[in-house]
């Protein structure tokens, strides 16, 4: 095993968590850990198995896509280090490495924390990154810089024990007004920027708040639980709302794990009923944010009219540039609400930078721009603070590079999810549908840079890494049957994406499935179609919703023909070989384990970290730690007699059915105290010194006997029987 070298400059907490993925890496190697176990364990260490076999994916995890210059070069460094040297920026403001070797994985995560980036919760069952829009700061439409608090919920939920091991990801996102251009409406919690009253009659900050939205097989939008909710509050609420996911949340069935289902099932008011009952145990009833405006320290300066910007460029670029620079001053380029100063986008295709061209930009922001990127949620880059006369030699810099490209979060400015370049799940080609789309629009509709109106939005998958159920045009892969053989197709979906109505989002109606080599032919019809027959200013959604999903349907039909296929239609786009639809092998192996056994191997190293925490007198952590003692060390008995179970509620409820009387026998004249009513008793009590210290001493015993019973159990029953073991099974 390799030895680490890990500076001073990184936390304890980090230097425990990359040693920890150290060791445990060695452990898997010598077969004494299942792939299954593992990959549970890395994958909130931000370690994602790719299509490509021994090679992984690592997620760097950027709170609301905020990075500076010094923090981009070291993950260009890493990139050149340990993977092939490109950056991708994604649809949720990271950045991903990829072919990165397992062994190499805790080097690099040490490599990052040295420059305070992390790993840790980027992927797994965990509270994903908090997005956040990307001109959050400097927008002259913004109620207030939302960027302190998103950086404080990230803070909060990080390494925080409510939500390790939840039955599926979670997702934040908080917007900085009603444009909603962090796309609140898909997440599980969305956070929209407003001024309120709260109960004094005092003008406060707060937000609007959305929940249970998401995308996936079976996208939902977010249903609104407060129109105001004071700024105070957010957090704890949002702490709340995810412990209500962790107790009563499918676990089970993956397809159905979502905060999205559980929120249907019980009914916005029974869900809101629920986090009301969790209020007691949270470790902080409020929780003040503070939020300085950043932007004072730069003052203001002399504003340009963008006729002014480009009369600068024509003075001082050469001629053959002009037009290029005008288009990129037009759709790149905006005044921020510091009078005088701009923010520039930065337009990347696939999202991809290769590390040299980012060492270059961070020279470029260390010269020009205020030391804060961001990268923003349709997969590129946000520059801030530029003066208006620098803005012809920022563009020349950029310009040199290939990040010059006008038309910035316009039509012609597609996301895309990597797809079967490096995914498991991808079913065809996004990557190269996007670039011929791309290519498409700009030799044929030039002028679709200027259209910020229509998103095209592309995943691999219906998971929706790209996040096409939430565009006007979106697409993802899919398959098509024709006799013996099969062909690469793109289901189509058309008005989803944000109404342009006080906040809010829809969902796209999937209609029609065509071989994707067709998809040029389709964004055609659609361009040309809508520019004949849309009204004056018409928003293409509402021009979709006029004319009718049949209309849409017809117009396209003759794309999905299958008697008129040629060769090509059966290859793939960036293919050669016929298609085939070659699912990546998931990855959990087909490995068996002793699924009792290693659940108790988990009940005791949450016990371990209930009395750490004990230790540091983090009373609401030690809790919920000794909590998720109980309720894995009875799901390891439930499991031992072949008793399934779901939920974290669902555990409980059949433990104590059917073994309460004998863990917690009842003396005579005793108060009946069952196995639920003490582990739920987190919600009936504060969070202090004397309940932490009662309710880990609960499960300490509890843990014991736990143990006592698999010993004898095993003693009169023998080996695990295969009601006990598991087959690798993705859960």
């Amino acid at each position: 095993m390799k030895n680490l070298t890990i500076t001073d400059n990184v936390s304890e907490a980090a230097k425990r968590d990359i040693h920890e993925l150290q060791n445990k890496i060695g452990v898997f190697a010598t077969g004494e850990v299942p792939e299954e176990a593992f990959r549970k364990y890395r994958l909130a260490r931000g370690v994602y198995g790719q299509r490509q076999p021994g090679v992984q994916m690592i997620r760097i995890k950027l709170p609301h896509g905020r990075i500076t210059a010094d923090q981009l070069v070291r993950i260009a460094d890493s990139s050149d280090k340990y993977a092939t040297g490109n950056l991708h920026a994604t649809t949720r403001q990271d950045i991903q490495l990829h072919f990165v070797k397992l062994a190499d994985s805790p080097q690099l995560w040490a490599d990052l924390e040295d420059a305070k980036v992390t790993l840790r919760e980027a992927c797994g069952n965990t509270v994903r990154n908090v997005t956040g829009s990307a001109h959050a700061g400097i927008d002259p439409e913004e109620p207030f810089d939302i960027t302190p608090y998103a950086h404080a919920i990230f803070e909060y939920f990080l390494r925080n024990p409510i939500c390790q091991e939840m039955g599926r990801k979670f997702k934040i996102a908080v917007s900085a007004s009603e444009k909603d251009s962090a796309f609140a409406f898909m997440h599980d919690v969305g956070l929209i920027a407003k001024w309120g009253v709260n109960e004094k009659g005092e003008k406060v900050k707060g937000f609007r708040v959305l929940i249970g939205g998401g995308l996936g097989a079976q996208p939902f939008p977010a249903q609104e639980a407060y129109d105001f909710l004071e700024d105070k509050y957010a957090i704890p609420f949002t702490e709340a709302v995810i412990r209500v996911f962790d107790r009563y949340g499918e676990r089970t069935r993956r397809h159905k794990a979502r905060m999205k289902f559980l929120l249907n099932d019980l009914g916005l008011e029974g869900f809101m009923e629920k986090v009301r009952g969790e209020w007691p145990a949270l470790k902080s009833k409020e929780f003040i944010v503070n939020a300085p405006d950043e932007g004072a320290a730069y003052g203001t300066r002399e504003s340009l009219s963008k006729d002014a910007i480009i009369e600068l460029g024509r003075n001082s670029l050469d001629a053959s540039q002009l037009e290029q620079y005008t288009q990129w001053v037009k759709t790149n380029v905006f005044e921020q609400k510091q009078q005088g100063w701009y923010g520039v986008n930065i337009r990347l295709l696939l999202g991809d930078m290769h590390s040299s061209t980012a060492r270059q930009l961070a020279d470029i922001v260390r010269q020009y721009a205020a030391d804060d990127i961001r990268v923003t949620v349709n997969q590129g880059y946000l520059l801030r603070f530029i003066k208006g006369e620098d803005l012809p030699v920022v563009f020349e810099k950029l310009n040199a590079l290939g990040l010059a490209e006008p038309g910035f979060d316009s039509t012609a400015d597609i996301t895309t999810c990597p797809g079967t370049d490096t995914c498991n799940l991808a079913i065809s080609s996004s990557y190269g549908i996007t670039r011929v789309l791309e290519k498409v629009m700009k030799e044929e509709f030039p002028d679709i840079i200027y259209n910020n109106d229509i998103k095209i939005k592309i995943s691999g998958c219906m998971n929706g890494c790209g996040q096409h159920s939430a565009s006007n045009i979106g697409m993802h892969g899919s398959s098509i049957k024709n006799g013996k053989y099969v062909l690469p197709a793109m289901q189509l979906l058309l008005g989803g994406g944000f109404t342009g109505v006080g906040g809010d989002g829809q969902i796209g109606d999937k209609v029609i499935k065509i071989p994707t080599k067709r998809g040029p032919d389709a964004l055609r019809l659609l361009l040309t179609d809508y520019d004949a027959n849309g009204l004056e200013g018409e928003y293409f959604n509402d021009y979709y919703n006029r004319q009718s999903k049949n209309y849409f349907y017809q117009l396209l039909k003759p794309l999905a023909d299958l008697t008129t296929v040629e060769e090509s239609d059966y290859r793939d786009w960036d293919h050669d070989e016929l298609f085939k639809t070659e699912i990546g092998v998931g990855e959990c192996a087909s490995v068996i384990l002793d699924l009792v056994a290693t659940t108790i191997i988990e009940a005791d190293e949450k016990f371990i970290l209930a009395n750490e925490n004990l230790e540091r007198q983090v009373w609401a952590d030690a809790i919920y730690h000794a909590y998720n003692v109980f309720i894995t060390g009875a799901k390891a008995v439930l499991i031992s007699k072949g008793i399934a179970a779901n939920t974290q509620h669902g555990i409980a409820k059949d433990f104590d059915e059917n073994f309460g009387s004998e863990f917690f026998p009842v003396a005579e004249g005793a108060e009946q105290r069952g196995f639920r009513d003490l582990v739920f008793s987190i919600n009936k009590n504060e969070p202090t010194e004397e309940f932490a210290r009662q309710f880990i001493a609960a499960a300490s015993k509890f843990l014991f006997d736990l143990k006592a019973f698999r010993e004898k159990q095993l003693t009169e029953e023998g080996e695990p029987t295969l009601q006990e073991l598991s087959f690798g099974q993705d859960s």
